[in-house]
């Protein structure tokens, strides 16, 4: 059997899932300012599916370039995949799972809290989510093929703080002094090869950190550090991408090549000068999240921004004021540095995993999964008490926000106590009911968004919770952000819940891994000790103090059932889906036309004269359109192109980390509304000397109705010396 020879079915994906570039907030910080502007790189839906045979068990996990996993986004993703494959893949045996950068457009989650700055549902963004998921899938499916996968373990230590360390002091001495670091600094990845050529074909790491190096006055679309870290992965993998000869440079005076103007093109000109086609053919690297809730990728600390000085350590403020606390990342006070800098460890720990990994993956594949309503678990704790979860709830520590991105101004962190001016506000809204207000203690209650159902749900009630199997790799599916010691909790019990039921299927040996932020989006879950102090992540645990207590129950009894390979588990419940109640408050772009005597693709500022170096910057601007009129999916709107013989060949696109698309509009005149597009480029180390230019594709209707016109215009020619 395949299974038991360590040979499975193996197929890789990956799809361009890039959401709206302009005028779209983003979602993560729950900042109304933050709307794109652009895209530094972009976001991607990263499958693999494995299985035993072709008629075997089998599992797609899918890694997104996304804040989290939407129940709407699964439910239509598997109404779609159900279209295609009957009953192949289904809610038991997908699992989609968001690296959480705040760097994504939002407008795609079906409950009111989190569509509140995004005002409401976004269907472009939801589209290119659901679009790319099935896409991803579809590729991965017909790339199946035997082969074999390899596991491998290592420890990363420069990638992420704890942004909460006096709530982690909480938990029992005894507990943390289990281990050496108050996160969790294990990488685990996946490594698969083609077992009849013997190459690779992808990587998947699960690493917890979280996707906040970008600011939350960030607004360009970014994967953030884990984005990163794939582009890094996957363009060293295919390392060849960049290598070009350097035998048929012409040198030709840069003075002598002058702008194109805007030129109409076709709707595939953009896909046919990506540096990276979308062949299905290649290296498929993911660095997926884990149990990220404490985690920050801000390794410097957290600082005031008047004085300087370290913020206040259990409230993470400065004289009170926690919108002065702000952490700092490795590249301080560059973000796009810091992205990098996070980006590049975790790739690198990637790489000496992926070299070095020589324990190969065996034995079954298999999975469990079931929707439970968390509002109103009973839980019995040691002892045999008898405890509740509650209807979902925010306290006064959620509206502060962390030391990654500040939040309201006269909040702080492990407040448990709501002012008068506050609860009146509350109060207007919803106020929450004696029985919310007891079992919530002791998070005060800010928005009782559990007991709030206009227009439509402000909070999920039903949650997945899923399991998965490959061999000795066990990955447990959460619908939300465990903290550090939360997560240790569930991985043991899941682990000592299996050895104990398994047979000897099970040891010490086996690895347990948290996906977190899948399937769904419930916010966070902390220890109940951590629960106490109320700061951030306690004030989002959205059940009550006994959340992490009903997930440890529920999943234990999954991990009983895998490891006696006793299928029924109860299929009580199923989410809602409110596709059909949303409410979309943003406009769409309703025509564009340029200003007289313009051309959409004329360059309005073009690039400066002179050589450049490796490390310049260069950048052009053009009269252009709202990117929302085509998202240009698995194109690109900035392209560099170098001068080979009398052939421009593209080099570097909108996915490269070294090349910005940046929009700014809309504009008005007296003919109506148009923007502007700023490439900027930032010649890289690798760059080979010779003659370049920038180009930018866009799209544009003159009304509403109109069919969409493609266009495009290049800069000047320039010069990069050695």
């Amino acid at each position: 059997m395949r299974n038991v020879n360590g040979e499975y079915l193996v197929g890789l994906g990956s799809y361009d899932m890039t959401g709206p570039a302009a005028g779209v907030n983003m979602m993560g910080y729950g900042n109304m300012d933050q709307v794109t502007q652009g895209i530094h790189f972009r976001l991607r839906a990263r499958t693999f599916i494995v299985a035993e045979s072709v008629q075997g068990p089998r599992f797609a996990f899918v890694n997104l370039d996304a804040g989290m996993a939407s129940q709407l986004v699964t439910i239509k993703v598997l109404e779609r995949l159900k279209s295609r494959y009957g009953e192949l893949y289904n809610e038991e045996n997908v699992a989609i799972s968001g690296i959480h950068t705040h760097a994504g457009p939002g407008g795609y989650l079906q409950y009111v809290i989190y569509s509140v700055t995004s005002l409401g549902f976004v269907p472009q963004s939801f589209d290119a989510i659901v679009n790319a998921i099935e896409l991803s899938i579809v590729q991965a499916h017909d790339n199946l093929k035997p082969g074999s996968i390899l596991i491998n373990t290592g420890d990363l230590d420069s990638a992420g703080i704890n942004r909460s360390p006096s709530a982690y002091l909480f938990n029992p001495s005894e507990e943390r002094a289990k281990y050496t670091r108050n996160v969790d600094t294990l990488m685990t990845l996946l490594k698969f090869v083609d077992l009849k050529s013997g190459k690779s074909i992808g990587a998947f790491s699960w690493f917890a950190t979280h996707g906040t190096s970008m600011s939350r006055d960030n607004k360009l679309i970014s994967g953030d550090n884990k984005g990163a870290a794939a582009r890094f992965f996957e363009d060293w993998f295919s390392s060849s991408i960049k290598n070009y000869s350097t035998s048929t440079h012409r040198k030709v005076k840069e003075s002598r090549i002058k702008a194109t103007g805007g030129q109409t093109c076709t709707k595939t000109a953009s896909q046919s000068s990506k540096v990276r086609k979308n062949d299905r053919s290649k290296f498929v690297g993911a660095f997926c999240q884990s149990n990220v809730g404490d985690v920050s990728p801000n390794v410097l600390g957290a600082f005031c921004l008047d004085s300087g000085n370290p913020c206040d350590f259990n409230h993470s403020s400065c004289n009170g004021n926690d919108q002065l606390c702000v952490g700092r990342g490795p590249g301080y006070p560059d973000e796009i540095l810091s992205t990098k800098i996070i980006g590049e460890r975790q790739f690198k720990k990637a790489v000496d995993l992926f070299t070095s990994a020589e324990e190969e993956i065996t034995g079954k594949i298999d999975y469990r999964q079931v929707y439970i309503n968390f509002t109103d678990i009973e839980v019995v704790l040691d002892g045999n008490k008898v405890v509740k979860t509650c209807p979902a709830a925010l306290g006064p520590g959620f509206a502060a926000g962390t030391t990654d991105g500040p939040g309201v101004f006269g909040f702080q962190q492990g407040d448990t106590e709501i002012n008068e001016f506050w609860k009146k506000v509350r109060d207007a809204i919803k106020e929450p009911s004696e029985y919310q207000v007891d079992c919530q203690k002791p998070k005060a209650v800010l928005l009782d968004t559990g007991e709030m159902f206009w227009p439509y749900a402000w909070a999920p009630a039903v949650l997945p919770i899923q399991m998965l199997r490959l061999g000795q790799l066990v990955i447990l599916s959460v619908p939300g952000e465990f903290t550090t010691m939360a997560g240790r909790r569930l991985r043991e019990a899941v682990k000592e819940t299996l050895i104990s039921n398994g047979n000897g299927e099970f040891n010490n040996n086996t690895n347990i891994v948290i996906a977190g932020l899948t399937n769904t989006y419930s916010q966070y879950i902390t220890t109940f000790e951590e629960y106490k102090q109320q700061r951030y992540e306690a004030a989002s645990t959205l059940y009550g103090p006994h959340t992490l207590s009903a997930y440890i129950q529920e999943f234990k009894k999954l991990a009983q059932s895998l490891a006696k390979g006793d299928k029924s588990v109860a299929k009580r419940l199923s989410p809602p889906d409110l596709s059909s109640v949303q409410l979309s408050l943003l406009i769409d772009p309703s025509g564009d036309t340029p200003p007289p005597g313009v051309k959409f693709g004329d360059i309005k500022l073009d690039v400066k004269n002179g050589p450049l170096k490796k490390g310049d910057k260069v950048n052009a601007t053009f009269w252009s359109a709202n990117p929302r009129y085509d998202l240009l999916t698995e194109g690109t709107f900035a392209l560099v192109e170098m001068l080979q013989g009398d052939i421009w060949i593209p080099v570097y696109d909108d996915d490269d980390f070294s090349l910005y698309f940046k929009w700014e509009g809309p504009l008005y005149s007296s003919k109506g509304s148009y923007g502007l597009a700023t490439i900027e480029w930032e010649v890289p180390r690798e760059a080979s000397p010779g003659v370049y230019r920038l180009r930018h594709y866009g799209s544009y209707k003159t009304t509403k109705d109109s069919p969409v016109t493609y266009f495009t215009g290049t800069s000047s020619g320039f010069n990069v010396n050695r």
